[in-house]
């Protein structure tokens, strides 16, 4: 198949499957074509069948902002026809399925029909979407698609209780690549960062108000009293300033680690006995998911796609959003309890097999064809 991926090109959840999914597709011989504004973050190093289709959108003193909209639904209808795609996979409602859906009617004009797929992963349905600026162009959008996906029941449910629509929702979960995502041997490397022992508790994020960043750090305060510990903060945002004011303020900034954007997250998480994640909305739990994959505990909120993902009690503790104290008992709990700890490492590697790459590409290429092939009979 020859298979066009619109996506945002930054270090969040979506870009980040998008790409991998489409650097998965390739490999299995498919054309895969990116469509955005700028190269992909996981889309470093060439990779055979993968191509890139830069939108550049000309800054005219006329608009006082640049119509990313109108560029990027010209280059749609440019790749599509140029390269004869078979489908359009845009990830995140807002504005890509709405785009597609333009360059859809332009195509469909000149006497070409390109089905759309769109994938719902998060806050483009549970913050975003749910704006009155933007929540009827996301039910139509989401309505007018020729194939819906979300990535956990979750989410699923959330859309269809918070928007009037009357389209098929498939679920997809993400996935992990065991190829990059896996414990390695890294003690020197530990070593440096924990000389003496001391435990490492990681969290990484976008730093976003939603992330609950400020609760990493006191959950880590009160695992650092009762055990030696360090807390590596990875990733960046605009709650970045707060986390390092809160970190000043309880003291304890020479044992946290502001790592900030990293490309090869997998060798911290190598050394990590425990990833903290205690957003207050997650639609999956990718961060979690690449933790649990490279063997290391979870300590979560209960909210959305987590709990398909960080089984309570197995693979890590849940609780509920906010719980400062619940999340640092069950952290010191797991931290101090060796027998369980190892069990954990050994409950999390076997819940992220399952959303092994090699399990889910098959369901997307399988959904694709369908897809496809119903948009041949309805055409």
């Amino acid at each position: 198949m020859k298979i066009g991926i619109v996506c945002y090109p930054t270090y969040g959840g979506s870009g980040v499957v998008a790409t991998e999914l489409g650097k998965g597709l390739a490999q299995k011989g498919h054309s895969v074509h990116f469509i955005t504004y700028s190269q992909p973050a996981r889309l470093l190093n060439f990779t055979e069948n993968v191509y890139y289709h830069e939108v550049s959108s000309p800054d005219y003193p006329l608009f006082e902002y640049t119509p990313y909209e109108t560029a990027l639904a010209s280059k749609m209808v440019d790749v599509v026809s140029y390269e004869k795609l078979d489908l359009l996979h845009v990830h995140y409602a807002i504005p890509h399925a709405a785009v597609a859906y333009m360059a859809k009617k332009i195509l469909l004009a000149q006497g070409t029909y390109i089905p759309v797929v769109t994938t719902l992963h998060g806050t483009d349905i549970t913050l975003v979407g749910k704006n009155a600026s933007y929540a009827p162009v996301v039910s139509f959008s989401i309505n007018k698609s020729d194939g819906v996906t979300a990535v956990s029941e979750s989410l699923k449910q959330d859309t269809y209780n918070s928007f009037d629509i009357n389209n098929h929702i498939e679920v997809i979960p993400n996935f992990i690549d065991f190829s990059r995502f896996r414990k390695t041997n890294k003690d020197h490397f530990k070593k440096a960062i924990a000389p003496n022992g001391e435990k490492i508790l990681v969290h990484v994020s976008n730093f976003r108000k939603v992330k609950r960043v400020d609760d990493v750090v006191h959950i880590f305060k009160k695992v650092y009293s009762k055990i030696p510990s360090k807390l590596l903060l990875i990733g960046d945002g605009p709650e970045r300033q707060s986390v390092e004011r809160t970190c000043r303020e309880i003291g304890l900034c020479h044992e946290i680690r502001f790592l900030g954007k990293q490309q090869a997250v997998e060798e911290l998480l190598a050394i990590a006995d425990l990833f903290i994640i205690p957003s207050a909305s997650e639609s999956f739990g990718l961060a979690a998911l690449e933790a649990m994959a490279c063997e290391v505990p979870i300590i979560s909120s209960d909210v959305g796609g987590l709990t398909e993902v960080n089984i309570h009690g197995q693979t890590g503790f849940l609780s509920k959003v906010g719980d400062i104290d619940d999340m640092a008992k069950n952290a010191i709990h797991l931290l101090q309890t060796e027998e369980l700890h190892q069990k954990f490492r050994v409950n999390a590697l076997a819940q992220a097999q399952k959303f092994d790459i090699g399990n889910i590409l098959p369901l997307y290429e399988k959904y694709y064809e369908r897809v496809i092939q119903e948009a041949t009979v309805n055409q």
